[in-house]
């Protein structure tokens, strides 16, 4: 029997804020190896996503056929970064920002192999839970989404967040994204200064994909660009709501974690760990 899971409740007080904000200049800097950043406002997709119905933690997806999911294979990943730049084009991301992350690690017995972190779209997600304004959000298809127009920037979903998947937009945004067009060109509009960023699992691309009868994880344009630039198959998209789905066979058929599952997180992306080897 699995060990029964605890939501996690995140709370700050103004006085934690405060000391946070006041140490940015060290924390933030510092937390730059680890930190990548969301989804952008899609135009009219953006409306759309705000209309569909915000649900409690603990309740994602209980009137949805979906919940979007994604299996990372360490045993594959060859850290080429593929996904890295691929993600940084689609989403114009900005180059020190970004969403996908790829370190090189070791395992216990000194085997090298790269480990890869988008958002996790947690379901007890506790950005969503500190969100003052509720600007960041769970949809029913377990996604965790952002409405760029609500947040205030006050950065507790950045704090918040255990796995630093988020990024704060200090400045606005002149550069020339070095990734364009050699990785892909940007299919959503740069986020606004003062905003934090994340992770969207490309949800443009799943949304319209959905209202052409494409399916996400199948067909390419309904597919996170992460996953279809990898070499290797490394990464699996699709419905783990759906037990005759690809995700959710891979799922089934290997020894997969989920990082610090014992936060109660529960976390929408699945790692299949590397070999120890001997």
């Amino acid at each position: 029997m699995s060990p029964k899971k605890t939501k996690v409740v995140v709370k700050l007080t103004r006085r934690d804020f405060l000391t946070v904000a006041a140490a940015a200049v060290g924390s933030v800097i510092a937390a730059e190896v680890l930190t990548t950043g969301p989804l952008s406002p899609f135009s009219t997709l953006q409306q759309e996503q705000v209309e569909k119905k915000i649900v409690e933690p603990g309740h994602e997806g209980t009137s949805s056929t979906y919940h979007w999911g994604m299996v990372i294979d360490l045993d594959k990943c060859i850290g080429c970064e593929y996904c890295q730049r691929a993600c940084s084009a689609t989403n114009d991301v900005a180059a020190d920002k970004p969403w996908n992350l790829v370190i090189q690690e070791k395992t216990t017995h000194g085997n090298t192999f790269f480990f890869t972190r988008p958002c996790l779209h947690c379901q007890n997600a506790p950005c969503v839970e500190v969100c003052p304004v509720k600007a960041t959000y769970h949809r029913e298809d377990g996604l965790v989404v952002m409405d760029y127009q609500r947040c205030i920037g006050c950065r507790y979903c950045e704090v918040a967040c255990p796995y630093d998947a988020r990024k704060f937009n200090w400045d606005a945004r002149d550069d020339i994204n070095a990734y364009i067009p050699t990785w892909g060109i940007a299919e959503v509009p740069r986020r606004a200064r003062g905003v934090v960023e994340k992770c969207t699992f490309c949800i443009h691309r799943i949304d319209e994909g959905l209202k052409r009868g494409l399916e996400p994880g199948i067909d390419r344009e309904a597919t996170p660009a992460c996953v279809n630039i990898c070499p290797v198959g490394a990464r699996t998209f699709g419905n783990l709501k759906d037990p005759n789905s690809h995700i959710s066979q891979v799922v089934a058929a290997n020894p997969v974690i989920r990082l610090r599952d014992d936060l109660g997180t529960e976390a929408s992306v699945y790692y299949i760990p590397p070999k120890e080897g001997l």
